[in-house]
């Protein structure tokens, strides 16, 4: 059944990509984590809708504790790619993104970092459907990543650094890779290997 339905999935996105447009389904099948970009800068255009679809995520009773931190400056891409041993991109990304959670603008308290997980991932999907590279980089729950960026950004004590998107043009190719675990499926009661 998985592949009947992943079969049709591809030839949807081969239909839909033949128009110029991005299906949805080959934007997350072909999405990987891009590390290596060009010098061309993100369009404002383009900047624009990716955040647009990080803030079309949905959040717990629509709390969308979410703010968004642009580094276009060499300098600041610099002190971002300090932030962890996992972020040296950021200095030749040309846009980094900050995702933060804002405690202020929370209604429903400790669902921030699902919230902000998922208008990460949106912002990465978009990034995808433009044909920009991009990565996300884990900030929180490392309280040493989370005050750094603070004091380097000027962050209020209250707007927590969730993730770090680094952004841009790349030469790497997009790819698909399968990825679907039946293994991982359990339906009813949990069984230990299900479909094995």
């Amino acid at each position: 059944m998985f592949a009947v339905v992943k079969e049709k999935l591809h030839a949807r996105a081969k239909a839909f990509a033949a128009g110029g447009i991005m299906d949805l389904y080959e934007a997350i099948d072909s999405r990987r984590s891009i590390r290596k970009y060009t010098e061309e800068e993100v369009s404002d255009r383009d900047v624009r809708i990716c955040l647009k679809s990080a803030m079309e995520a949905p959040s717990a009773r629509n709390e969308q504790p979410w703010q968004f931190l642009l580094l276009r400056d060499a300098a600041q891409r610099e002190m971002a790619s300090k932030a962890s041993p996992y972020t040296g991109m950021a200095k030749k990304a040309p846009l980094v993104i900050i995702v933060c959670g804002d405690l202020r603008l929370e209604t429903a308290p400790g669902f921030w970092p699902q919230d902000c997980a998922a208008a990460t991932q949106n912002l990465l999907l978009a990034a995808r459907g433009l044909n920009l590279g991009a990565v996300w980089c884990g900030i929180h729950p490392v309280q040493e990543r989370e005050e750094y960026l603070q004091k380097a950004f000027a962050l209020p004590k209250e707007v927590i650094p969730f993730a770090l998107v680094c952004m841009g043009h790349t030469t790497e190719k997009f790819h698909s890779q399968d990825r679907f675990r039946p293994d991982r499926i359990h339906e009813g009661i949990w069984q230990e290997n299900p479909h094995l």
